[in-house]
């Protein structure tokens, strides 16, 4: 009995971290987790409980894509294009209920890009964006009573994505004025803060035990963005008159799925090895899909070690991409119609991520690590 209870704590640690389903570094795919963090641990709360949380996320994004092919050319002779990307998440979930959870996220970033082809095409230079991002807030709630199914249970949850962050986020580009002077311009859209659109979030996260020390677990959300486009020009149609139809942002639906499993070390440490899939699609499943978008999905190894005590839990996580995809956008395709030429966009993916996180939790009723493992909790 102590061996599963422990296992039960090590379990809803483990995936405080991780179901934030951060994006795995593609140009493609912005800073984003769910509305509720999508955490596990900080959502199995008892009547009156909160959790604090902060989550750090870094990832450098450098090999370019085209479908599933790479370009190495593009490193090999310098005209890759390089995202430095930091982000915080700030929560703070509460429980309604010992079922019905509610939280709310506060994200901020400190962005950098580095190319040619922004800056006249002779000369790197960077751009930077930073600040609020989009907060989300959203509810949830688990279908089985996490007291009496320990060994297993699935939660189903909304939010909404607010359009707190900046998306109209300027920085100078130099050589692309009158005479080659610099001039300010939006950052590209893989930088920008916030994607100027209201949203909403869909999400679920279950767990499994399996033996005394072995359990499964996983997650997703789905953001559905009905806004198309947000009117902040790209200046893209400065580069190539094909390029005219991404002359303005779009507002794309973005997505995540993670499962793995998960093994108990100790009595305080987990480690645990799952899979990743991530991305944002071609077209969204509500409104139009127009203007500048970068379509992209990866598909990752994720493993992770957890360590929790008590109210405390630190957590760290490490995706490493497998497979990069980088498909034919609705402009694209457009392009591709308009001059009978083949025309595929390509986007700068990341090798890996780094995801670290700490959380607390503030018992106002009685939490779950206040439970006795002698109590009559059932762990078949």
């Amino acid at each position: 009995m102590k061996t599963k209870y422990a296992l039960f704590l090590l379990l809803i640690s483990i995936l405080i971290l991780p179901q934030t389903m951060k994006a795995q570094g593609c140009v493609a795919i912005r800073h984003f987790s769910s509305s509720i963090g999508n955490e596990l641990e900080s959502n199995l709360l008892g009547k009156g409980d909160f959790q604090v949380g902060m989550n750090y996320r870094y990832f450098k994004s450098f090999r370019h894509f085209k479908g599933t092919e790479e370009e190495p050319d593009r490193v090999s002779n310098n005209t890759e294009v390089i995202n430095y990307s930091h982000s915080w998440d700030f929560s703070l979930n509460y429980g309604l209920t010992d079922r019905l959870y509610a939280g709310i996220t506060i994200p901020t970033v400190l962005n950098e890009r580095s190319s040619l082809y922004e800056h006249g095409r002779e000369e790197r230079h960077k751009t930077f964006s930073r600040g609020l991002a989009d907060i989300r807030v959203g509810m949830g709630y688990w279908l089985f009573d996490p007291e009496t199914h320990l060994n297993g249970n699935l939660a189903l949850g909304l939010g909404l994505k607010l359009p707190t962050g900046n998306y109209n986020a300027t920085d100078v580009f130099y050589n692309v004025g009158p005479e080659a002077s610099p001039q300010t311009r939006p950052v590209d859209q893989s930088i920008q803060p916030g994607d100027g659109g209201f949203g909403l979030t869909v999400d679920f996260q279950f767990y499994q035990t399996i033996t005394d020390d072995l359990f499964m677990y996983g997650g997703g959300f789905y953001l559905f963005n009905p806004k198309e486009t947000n009117g902040i020009r790209t200046f893209r149609e400065t580069l190539s008159p094909i390029l005219d139809n991404e002359s303005i942002m779009s507002v794309p639906d973005q997505f995540a799925l993670r499962a793995g499993l998960g093994y108990a070390l100790s009595h305080t440490f987990s480690a645990s090895l799952g899979a990743r899939f991530e991305g944002v699609p071609v077209e969204d499943v509500i409104g139009g899909s127009g203007g500048f978008r970068r379509p992209g999905n990866v598909l990752s190894i994720d493993p992770g070690i957890s360590f929790m005590k008590h109210n405390f839990s630190v957590n760290l996580n490490v995706p490493v991409a497998l497979r990069r995809d980088r498909p034919q956008s609705v402009t694209d395709l457009e392009t591709q119609l308009a001059t009978g030429e083949p025309r595929n966009g390509d986007a700068a993916f990341a090798d890996y991520l780094i995801n670290l996180g700490i959380s607390y939790r503030i018992g106002g009723g009685k939490s779950i690590s206040e439970i006795e493992p002698e109590s009559d909790l059932q762990f078949d």
